[in-house]
């Protein structure tokens, strides 16, 4: 009789080591699928911290126009509406901005804001270690007009790169094509803005 219950005994102690890995096995696969929804979650916050970036530098530039629109044709520095060039932000060059409508004073305004947005746009207003970190990565910013401008409408646009591959952005979008590899990996937000004729 003690040798049938020792052997119970084992045999249920088999299955109870089973039973503790099969429980092992799938509490491991619930970890992982939490480390990656944390680590996805993690990538939506961060896209959606430089989308509000870019929109509060959109409406930045947005507020520089309207408080200079005597000149609001100095703003318009990308000038081929097709691939988004020239930009502000990473890699423009500021020293080559001319503005040349109205007054000394108004084009020296337009000027220093173009600067200063392409300084913002860089990350120039927070820094460590000597590098920009205030902005989206790689953000550029566009201005454009159509030639003729009858209508005085002016596009003002910010693209950055994403961190995962979405959609590209829409053909009429083009801040900055061909400038962060695949065209997926492209956000741009853009608004237009009309200057209204007051004299």
């Amino acid at each position: 009789m003690i040798g049938c219950h020792t052997r119970f005994a084992l045999r249920q102690g088999g299955l109870t080591l089973i039973e503790v890995l099969v429980s092992v096995i799938i509490l491991l696969v619930g970890l992982l699928g939490l480390a990656a929804l944390m680590t996805n979650s993690q990538k939506a916050e961060a896209e959606s911290y430089q989308r509000a970036q870019a929109l509060l530098l959109l409406q930045d530039m947005v507020g520089r126009i309207n408080a200079n629109r005597a000149v609001a044709a100095c703003y318009a520095v990308t000038t081929d509406a097709s691939t988004g060039t020239p930009y502000l932000g990473v890699g423009a060059d500021v020293s080559t901005l001319v503005c040349g409508v109205g007054s000394a004073t108004a084009n020296t305004r337009a000027i220093q804001d173009l600067s200063a947005w392409s300084s913002l746009l860089a990350g120039a207003s927070e820094t460590s270690g000597g590098t920009n970190l205030g902005a989206m990565v790689g953000a550029r910013g566009c201005v454009t007009a159509p030639n003729p401008n009858p209508d005085n409408i002016y596009t003002v646009s910010v693209a950055w790169q994403g961190l995962t591959a979405t959609k590209a952005p829409d053909a009429t979008l083009n801040c900055a094509t061909g400038l962060y590899g695949d065209e997926k990996l492209r956000r741009v937000v853009s608004i237009p803005l009309r200057i209204a004729d007051l004299d």
